[in-house]
């Protein structure tokens, strides 16, 4: 397998651990902060790594660092005051898949030589592609494991 297939490998793993996280849950579970004192939710996860994605793939990658961040309005990246409604849960995992098309269609642009390519943030760092995955990997895995914790605490199911 070559190293961006594996990257793309873990990539699309914790995105599906994070999808199978939410499923069967109510909107009202979905948004409830379930572990005092963070006031995280599943769906505020949701929210945060479409941001995520968008920002990665869209604003650096693709170099479109003069658009404005996905939510831009929230400082906090997406995670608070979610509404408990079908139609933000909707919405939200919209945004998400729309960020997760945009990035897949990225990535099937390059190949393992582009790994090395550099790139600019918003913050003037300079950083390689290749650092670009392993981030986003290592942002879903994090994530993930509070989306473990927060859907044990919600329903008691572990291990998804």
């Amino acid at each position: 397998m070559s190293e961006l297939a594996t990257y793309r490998d873990y990539l699309g793993h914790f995105r599906g651990v994070l999808r199978r996280q939410c499923e069967g849950l109510s909107p009202e579970q979905l948004a409830r902060p379930a572990v005092p004192p963070s006031d995280l939710s599943l769906l505020g996860l949701v929210r945060h790594l479409g941001r995520v994605e968008h920002y990665w793939f869209r604003m650096v990658i693709e170099e479109h660092l003069e658009e404005s961040m996905l939510d831009s309005a929230d400082p906090t990246g997406g995670f608070h005051s979610i509404a408990p409604t079908a139609d933000s849960v909707a919405e939200s995992l919209a945004r998400w898949d729309k960020q997760i098309a945009y990035a897949d269609a990225c990535l099937d642009t390059l190949g393992d030589a582009d790994l090395a390519a550099i790139r600019r943030t918003r913050h003037g760092e300079e950083v390689p592609i290749r650092d670009v995955l392993v981030h986003m990997i290592e942002e879903y895995a994090r994530h993930c494991g509070h989306g473990d914790l927060l859907r044990e605490v919600l329903d008691g199911r572990t291990g998804l």
